[in-house]
């Protein structure tokens, strides 16, 4: 299983949804007020209802961040010239094997993704805590 940020995903996402199974989509509540974030976000979710593919909305960008890239430095930023944290808004789960059921992780998170759906929460939230 791999990891794509969506920006850079995109064009071949476009070509071959087939292999996304799952689209986190982050924010936090300063990102709820950001109108561009928002729209990116509606024409994300648009795409991935058209193309079959579970939406899991995130809060906490940072710790998803921390989860994903596997940080161990959760301490203040360095000096000027620190590198800035790269964009996790969004981010493409894929499976290149025909069988996604075979990471049971994933299918738990793709069977709460459907479960949600039948509850009528088409975009279930994960409310990620600090640590």
């Amino acid at each position: 299983m791999t990891l794509e940020e969506f920006s850079a995903g995109e064009q071949k996402t476009e070509r071959d949804p087939d292999n996304v199974v799952l689209c986190l989509l982050a924010a936090d509540e300063d990102d709820d007020r950001d109108v561009a974030l928002q729209i990116h976000f509606t024409l994300i979710q648009a795409f991935c209802c058209e193309n079959d593919i579970n939406i899991l909305r995130v809060s906490n960008p940072g710790r998803l961040a921390e989860l994903l890239l596997l940080e161990t430095d959760a301490g203040p930023a360095a000096s000027e010239g620190a590198e800035q944290p790269p964009d996790l808004h969004c981010v493409l789960v894929t499976n290149p094997h025909s069988s996604q059921w075979k990471d049971p992780a994933l299918s738990q998170l793709i069977c709460f993704c459907r479960e949600s759906r039948y509850m009528d929460q088409w975009v279930p939230v994960i409310n990620l805590p600090e640590r």
